[in-house]
C-alpha cells in the first residue's frame, strides 16, 4: 500500500520538482499540493494523507500553526516540516507543535524520502543530519552563543529571514500579509533587541544563527 503524501509549500517550482521526484518512488502516491496553510487543511480533509511535507514560512497560515491544526482535526498524520531555516528555535517550534519531523530544503531529495519512509514506519522522530548537527551543538554549546536571538517572537524571526534574504519592507509585507507599517515596526524592534543597526549587520546575524542561510 502506497503511502499517501500532501506537499505544502508556497513556493510553486519547488513544490512541483519535488512532486516529481516524490512519484518515482513506487511506494508514494502524492494526492495533493498546498500553496499555504490554509489550503492544506482543506486539502488534508478531502485527501487523507498519510504524510505531510510542511513548509514553515508559508502566507495565510504558517506552518507550525498548520501543524496544530491539522493535528487536532488529523491526529494520526505524520507532519514533516520541511524549510530554509536551520535555526533551532524553528526546529523547536515545529516539534513542539507536533512534527515527526525536520528536513532542510538544502538537503537532497532522498533525504526527504527517507524521512517521509522514517516517520510513517516507526514512532521516531527524524531530524536530517545538518539538522540534528545543528541541535546538538546548540545544546552543548548554549552557554556560549549568542542568546539575543531568543527575544524575537516568531513573527520577527520571519521578517529578520526575510529581510536577510534581501527582500524590502512592501515585498515582506506581500509574502507576508502584512501591512508595510507593520513590517517596518518589526524591523526596528528587531533592531533595538538585537542591538543592531545596518540591514548588513543584521544580515550577518541571521546567518551566523541559523535564522537565513548564506
Amino acid at each position: 500500500m502506497k503511502m499517501r503524501v500532501l506537499l505544502a509549500d508556497d513556493h510553486k517550482m519547488f513544490r512541483h520538482a519535488l512532486r516529481l521526484v516524490l512519484e518515482k518512488e513506487p511506494n508514494i502516491d502524492v494526492v495533493g499540493e498546498a500553496g499555504n496553510g490554509q489550503e492544506l487543511l482543506t486539502l488534508a480533509q478531502q485527501t487523507s494523507p498519510d504524510v505531510v511535507c510542511m513548509d514553515i514560512s508559508m502566507p495565510v497560515m504558517d506552518g507550525v500553526d498548520a501543524t496544530r491544526r491539522l493535528l487536532a482535526i488529523r491526529p494520526g498524520v505524520k507532519i514533516i516540516g520541511l524549510s530554509a531555516f536551520t535555526d533551532q528555535y524553528y526546529v523547536m517550534e515545529m516539534m513542539n507543535a507536533g512534527a515527526a519531523g525536520y528536513v532542510t530544503k538544502g538537503e537532497a531529495v532522498e533525504e526527504i524520502v527517507r524521512a517521509i519512509t522514517t516517520v510513517y514506519d516507526s514512532q521516531k522522530k527524524y531530524l536530517c543530519p545538518d539538522i540534528a548537527a545543528y541541535v546538538v551543538d546548540a545544546m552543548c554549546n548554549g552557554a556560549s552563543r549568542e542568546p539575543a536571538s531568543s527575544q524575537l517572537s516568531y513573527r520577527e524571526r520571519q521578517v529578520l529571514h526575510l529581510v536577510a534574504d534581501g527582500c524590502s519592507s512592501s515585498e515582506i509585507a506581500e509574502r507576508l500579509h502584512l501591512a508595510a507599517s507593520t513590517v517596518e515596526v518589526h524591523r526596528r524592534n528587531i533592531m533595538r533587541k538585537l542591538n543592531l543597526h545596518t540591514i548588513a549587520d543584521l544580515t550577518k546575524y541571521a546567518i551566523r544563527n541559523g535564522i537565513a542561510t548564506a
